[in-house]
């Protein structure tokens, strides 16, 4: 017998909660009605729901930000919205977050019934133990970025990992350590563009005592401590050329000499690479080895920017928000609904970690415990406060403008070429200035 999937319904008029509650269990459904926010988080937590359907004015908080910490506990789930006309711009912006619809009042409980069910009938069967959040995201981009690691972590073969600066290549690499064989075992990185050209072979190799000045003692290197678990060389494009021949060996024969040893170790470690260059490109410019790319590039994965995933902004910022205060140890913070959009209208040119340094700041600077758009992106208060001051600006600069114009002619005894030459500049431009001023020269 099917177990009847869960749907919280989160309601607080005393007619439509109870009315819609009783439709979905005669739809065979398991409803549980909730009135207000807090109720509904509480429901959610214990009883891990299958799909949420919630009004969007509700006596304690938003339908809003009842979704945004929905996200943050159990990842993405099918969520429809009930709204009045007013709140159809809200409701839009629940949908760019991620939400499956929303429905206008007076409600049309058949198209709800008919969307919940196609939504749940395509939704991904939760594990027995409930809904765990997704590793890497919500969106169908992040999934398939999942999917694609999950399957590379099956096999010992190299990786390498794509896309723009602060995407989260580095949280991508450890997602697929964790997923393997080898999570049990140490996760190593270094960032190639880092490290000093001299030592940068030391670094990965290794060397023995007295292999140059002063090597005093004997150092293992990344490639070494790495043991049988993953080693991720971030920033790959900037590899020195001979260290890229090095590395072929490595990748090519299992192993490694660290400088002035007498014979190779063993590389058992997984190799993973990543870069925000077009390796290819890289390739036909000559400055990375071709052979070395065909050994590297033989699963490639590229992780998406923000701005073509915006179904994760809220996820991750919820995420992110814990981990501050976590961290922080301030006190409750939460992001208001203009602080939810204001995230969704930005271009995110930084990606994660822009997204981190943002919500970081404003947990560290905000002064309640409700975060809003001006804790986010406070040069908006700037661009503001310019705005606001440019006619003022202007006008003391015209104030100015005419008064060093007159005093110019009064010396000149209004004559116009002298009065020029007396402000440095042409007679042309005096002319056309004493115009916009309503100057007659008299």
């Amino acid at each position: 017998m099917t177990t009847p999937k869960v749907v919280l319904v989160v309601e607080d008029d005393p007619v439509i909660g109870p009315a819609l509650a009783h439709r979905l269990r005669l739809e065979g459904y398991r409803p549980r009605l909730a009135e207000t926010g807090a109720a509904a988080l509480r429901e959610a937590r214990a009883l891990r729901p299958d799909a949420v359907v919630s009004d969007i004015r509700l006596p304690d908080m938003s339908g809003e930000e009842v979704y945004l910490r929905l996200l943050a506990d159990l990842g993405a789930l099918p969520a429809f919205f009930m709204t009045a006309f007013g709140d159809v711009a809200q409701a839009v912006r629940l949908v760019r977050a991620g939400a499956r619809d929303y429905l206008t009042k007076p409600l049309d409980v058949d198209r709800l019934v008919e969307a919940l069910g196609a939504a749940l009938a395509s939704a991904p069967a939760a594990p027995s133990e409930g809904r765990e959040p997704a590793g890497l995201g919500v969106s169908a981009a992040m999934r398939g970025v999942e999917a694609m690691l999950r399957k590379a972590a099956r096999v010992d073969v190299p990786v390498v990992l794509t896309g723009e600066t602060g995407v989260g290549k580095e949280v991508a690499a450890r997602f697929l350590h964790a997923a393997s064989a080898r999570a049990g075992e140490p996760f190593v990185a270094l960032n190639c563009a880092a490290v000093p050209r001299d030592l940068a072979e030391s670094t990965l190799f290794g060397h023995e005592r007295g292999a140059f000045t002063g090597a005093a003692t004997r150092q293992s290197g990344l490639a070494e401590r790495a043991g049988a678990g993953t080693l991720l060389l971030d920033e790959i494009a900037e590899l020195a050329p001979e260290l890229q021949a090095k590395l072929l060996r490595l990748v090519q024969e299992r192993a490694f000499l660290p400088l002035g040893a007498p014979a190779e170790r063993r590389f058992a470690a997984r190799l993973v690479c990543a870069t925000h260059a077009d390796l290819a490109a890289r390739v036909r410019a000559g400055s990375f080895r071709e052979d070395l790319y065909y050994r590297l590039h033989v699963i490639p994965v590229e992780i998406p920017p923000l701005r073509r995933r915006v179904e994760d902004l809220p996820w991750l910022a919820e995420r992110l928000l814990s981990e501050a205060v976590a961290r922080f140890g301030l006190g409750a913070r939460r992001l208001s609904p203009p602080a939810a959009a204001a995230l969704a209208d930005h271009d995110w040119p930084g990606n994660v970690r822009e997204l981190r340094n943002r919500i970081e700041r404003a947990v560290a600077l905000a002064e309640g415990e409700e975060i809003g758009p001006d804790d986010l992106f406070p040069e908006s208060q700037l661009e503001r406060a310019a705005a606001a001051a440019a006619p003022m600006l202007g006008a003391a600069i015209q104030g100015a403008t005419r008064l060093a114009v007159s005093d110019a002619l009064a010396r000149a005894g209004g004559n116009r070429a002298e009065a020029a030459r007396l402000l440095g500049v042409s007679r042309t431009t005096l002319w056309k200035r004493m115009r916009e001023l309503g100057l007659t020269g008299e």
